[in-house]
């Protein structure tokens, strides 16, 4: 990490690019990207970019992405409206316990989180929006009937973490999580927070902490194969998955690949995708890994074994998993498509993912710069192109 804060990337970048001995031009073309990016990077006319590119200079360069980020963050926020859209689930992760004539029960509230799965699972935003306001309320009321009622309120404040994560309210989850963390009474309570934040780090772009955070749970949950059970599989599955996430993109291809091969091992000891009941955020099993590597063979620039890998999954093998995972995994076809200059397939793909998840696509910066890319290679667009480039809100 830089010693000056002041630094930006492309003082760090000029530094390395002259320690490697590279043009400008040269470093360009390694890493596939414009000259006039890189001279506006290096000359601070430009003070931030994508995390996709960042990590491709950095792959060319030979040294890890944190090398060069000194903070990373997607810069983008939420839209005006979207902030006021989820104004009510940020506002009552703050609001005091209510008194009701009728107080809330636990066991209400375990049926509340049962309704709310098929939610998560069609990717409902909006539906499940409007139910977490009164969830949360609930879940302070019952946290206060002992161990049992904090159990139902750390799964309520994971969901709300989910949802502010998946909508680009990074703040509001990040406050989520931590109090679902200090409520959590056993490891399991805390390793299905851990991962979440995790998550949400990586999508912030904060690669070394999400890749310490993930390692130390691994290492605190790293079972018996033999005798664990399915949710201390998938728990220690995911946190190496996510483990493999962070090195990947800080161009560790060693320990991403080390770390999938172990949650290879979780999965088959596993059998099948393992979803519970009430959390199916944490579904976990083979077709989960099978995603995860091709999402690193897309990280690490190979498009042709991402379809390749894409062509060998089941087509029934999507609805085993979250529809988030699913998506994302689709995304990274789309990707694929588009390094390989298919950009009707690429157009097609996309397309698909609007029609099932209209609510997830237009929170993807990543589908975003799947179209942009696209459309540059474009003269004219068709009426597909410009509904997604509506959708995903490219910009003019």
């Amino acid at each position: 990490m830089p010693d000056h804060p002041e630094e930006h990337i492309g003082d760090r970048l000029r530094s390395v690019r002259k320690r490697r001995g590279l043009t400008q031009k040269e470093l360009a073309r390694g890493a596939g990207v414009s000259l006039s990016l890189v001279s506006k990077l290096e000359q601070g006319e430009l003070t931030d970019t994508r995390m996709e590119t960042a990590h491709a200079l950095a792959r060319a360069l030979r040294v890890p992405t944190t090398s060069l980020l000194a903070a990373h963050e997607e810069a983008e926020k939420a839209p005006a409206a979207a902030e006021d859209r989820w104004a009510p689930v940020r506002n009552a992760l703050f609001a005091p316990v209510d008194t009701l004539d009728e107080p809330p029960t636990i066991e209400g509230l375990r049926d509340a989180l049962t309704a709310a799965q098929p939610l998560v699972v069609g990717g409902k935003f909006a539906e499940l929006g409007a139910l977490l306001p009164s969830m949360l309320r609930d879940a302070d009321a019952v946290a206060q009937l002992g161990v049992e009622g904090r159990a139902v309120r750390i799964r309520v404040l994971q969901l709300a973490g989910w949802l502010m994560t998946q909508t680009r309210q990074f703040d509001a989850a990040d406050i989520a999580l931590e109090r679902s963390l200090d409520d959590a009474s056993d490891r399991l309570q805390a390793v299905a927070t851990a991962n979440a934040q995790c998550w949400l780090l990586l999508r912030r772009g904060r690669l070394a902490e999400a890749r310490e955070l993930a390692t130390r749970w691994a290492d605190e949950m790293e079972p018996r194969l033999s005798r664990a059970t399915m949710t201390e599989l998938a728990a220690w599955g995911w946190m190496l998955v996510r483990v493999s996430a962070a090195a990947i993109r800080d161009n560790r291809a060693g320990e991403a690949e080390d770390a999938l091969r172990l949650a290879h091992a979780a999965a088959v000891a596993m059998g099948r995708e393992y979803a519970p009941r009430i959390d199916v955020i944490r579904t976990f099993g083979p077709v989960t890994v099978q995603l995860k590597l091709a999402e690193n063979e897309s990280i690490s620039d190979r498009p042709d074994l991402v379809l390749k890998r894409a062509e060998r999954l089941p087509t029934t093998a999507l609805q085993a998993v979250t529809k988030s995972n699913g998506n994302r995994h689709l995304l990274t076809v789309a990707h694929a498509h588009t390094r390989q200059r298919q950009y009707a397939e690429a157009v097609g793909v996309l397309s698909d993912v609007r029609k099932q998840s209209p609510e997830w696509l237009p929170n993807q910066r990543f589908a975003r710069d799947i179209l942009g890319q696209v459309v540059k290679r474009r003269r004219t667009l068709t009426p597909e192109m410009r509904e997604l480039a509506d959708t995903v809100r490219l910009p003019l």
